[in-house]
């Protein structure tokens, strides 16, 4: 079999696409919750810890030429090593988000299933006998007598 066969065989089956289509939902999925703590959560913290601003948390590591503002993006245009523990900040807060929503909704998933499981399921009336098994067992019951 030659290697194309070979890729196609694998890059068609379930799992593969199944994955690939997971990896596009999480970035897009990803996105959604950058935006949801970058514009929602961060500024209602920001507010509760005194107007602070996570993102432009940072120490200069080497000489700020003077005339630079003493801003992140200011900085790093200006080539100066910065420290910015408060991207790490917002990035350890996304990802704990972004964990407790996935908890959340494979939490409810597996609720769902262990509903869908015990609920009872209807009677089911077991299959007719087929004809010659009848017959059979006719049989064997007028040999007993």
């Amino acid at each position: 079999m030659g290697m194309v066969q070979e890729f196609r065989e694998f890059a068609i089956k379930g799992n593969v696409i199944d994955l690939a289509v997971g990896v596009i939902i999480g970035g897009a999925f990803g996105k959604i919750v950058d935006s949801v703590v970058g514009d929602l959560i961060m500024p209602v913290v920001g507010l509760v810890f005194g107007k602070l601003d996570f993102s432009n948390l940072f120490v200069a590591l080497g000489h700020v030429p003077e005339g630079t503002a003493m801003t992140l993006d200011a900085l790093k245009k200006a080539g100066v090593p910065v420290f910015a523990y408060g991207s790490f900040i917002t990035v350890a807060v996304n990802f704990f988000i972004l964990a407790f929503i996935i908890f959340m909704m494979v939490k409810q998933i597996n609720r769902l299933k262990r509903n869908a499981e015990a609920a009872p399921a209807a009677p089911v009336a077991p299959p007719p006998t087929p004809e010659d098994i009848v017959l059979l067992r006719e049989i064997r019951d007028s040999l007993k007598r």
